[in-house]
């Protein structure tokens, strides 16, 4: 994003805050999972939504792109959906006796793959390329997709019939997964409440920001400094899930990198330039579980991989320093208007809340 102007730090919180607010007059209730997403878009990544039906996943999806004023598209994923469906395909055109390209619903700002699971494998690979290069193939032709892009797909964690399951690769291409659970039952009579006074099924919420504006709030990221010991912390966190005794697979890179600009995003939503690590352990389950592959002695004992998450984070002491980055250099940044960046101590307290020492 070289040639995006960057939001300053405390811009992006208040307009992400905004957001979330918005977003939060249709979607009740669900704030801390409403961040999660907030922080996988602004990371620049893509989001699976993993709950059951009825949950308000699809009007999250919709609610968001309004909010951030983002061209949004939904893709219903069923069996007999083809790549073609999904990226565009050439057609032939009898008026100019040649082929024209009729792009696919994948050209939009932010795409909601409806039970994406619903699909063959060949199906969700059409995805990939779009999701980690940003552009799409059709017959030998590289289209480039306009940004912002984004991918929010819902998946139905308990229904396996007719479905066929995410394999690896494509799971790992999602910086998060997300799930929403139940609401309370106040939470509840407040959806119920809210519908009868819109009088419609529909909610039209109004754009707080536009896609320029999403832009520079992603790259306002690179101004978020990260303390070394922080970014060890992440690697070490990573780490651990493939020394871990139930996993067969841990996370890969792909998610320290995830680690990394999620902490980032949490940071910019709290309005600071700089990663503490609780940034890092909010974050840690969500861009982690999603990752891990458990020994099938694990399946049948019913254990969750975020519960190997939640261990991890229990094992790896987290630390509390709080030195200039090594990479940063001279002159990192813009210094903030406050105190100095980063060389005050972070005072991220111990591991049960109590003060550090």
């Amino acid at each position: 994003m070289k040639d995006v102007e960057p939001v300053p730090v405390y811009e992006v919180g208040r307009l992400a805050h905004a957001v979330l607010d918005t977003v939060g007059t249709v979607v009740v209730g669900k704030r801390g999972a409403l961040e999660l997403v907030l922080s996988g878009i602004l990371a620049g990544g893509h989001v699976l939504l993993e709950d059951l039906p009825g949950l308000g996943k699809t009007l999250t999806a919709r609610s968001f792109a309004q909010a951030l004023g983002l061209d949004f598209r939904r893709l219903q994923f069923t069996p007999d959906l083809l790549p073609a469906d999904v990226t565009g395909s050439f057609l032939y055109d009898q008026r100019s006796s040649d082929f024209t390209f009729r792009a696919g619903p994948v050209f939009t700002n932010l795409l909601l793959a409806d039970e994406i699971n619903r699909t063959p494998p060949k199906t969700q690979a059409a995805l990939l390329e779009a999701m980690q290069e940003k552009q799409v193939s059709v017959e030998g032709v590289t289209y480039r997709l306009d940004a912002p892009f984004h991918v929010l797909a819902t998946a139905n964690p308990i229904e396996y019939e007719g479905t066929y399951p995410l394999p690896e690769a494509q799971l790992d291409r999602f910086m998060l997964r997300v799930s929403f659970g139940y609401p309370a039952q106040d939470e509840e009579w407040e959806v119920l409440r809210r519908r009868m006074s819109r009088r419609q099924e529909e909610a039209d919420l109004q754009p707080v920001v536009d896609p320029g504006t999403l832009r520079g709030m992603q790259a306002a990221l690179e101004n978020i400094a990260v303390e070394d010991s922080i970014g060890r912390y992440i690697v070490e966190l990573t780490a651990a899930t493939r020394s871990h005794a139930s996993v067969l697979v841990g996370a890969s890179p792909r998610g320290s990198l995830a680690l990394l600009l999620l902490a980032r995003a949490r940071a910019a939503l709290a309005g600071r330039d700089y990663v503490i690590p609780e940034d890092v352990k909010d974050v840690a389950a969500p861009a982690l579980a999603h990752r891990i592959t458990l020994r099938p002695e694990m399946w049948l004992r019913r254990v969750d991989p975020s519960f190997v998450v939640a261990e991890v984070l229990e094992n790896v002491p987290a630390p509390a320093s709080g030195a200039m980055p090594t990479y940063a250099g001279e002159g990192y940044g813009t210094p903030p208007p406050r105190g100095n960046r980063v060389t005050q101590p972070l005072q991220v307290g111990n591991r049960d809340g109590s003060p550090p020492a």
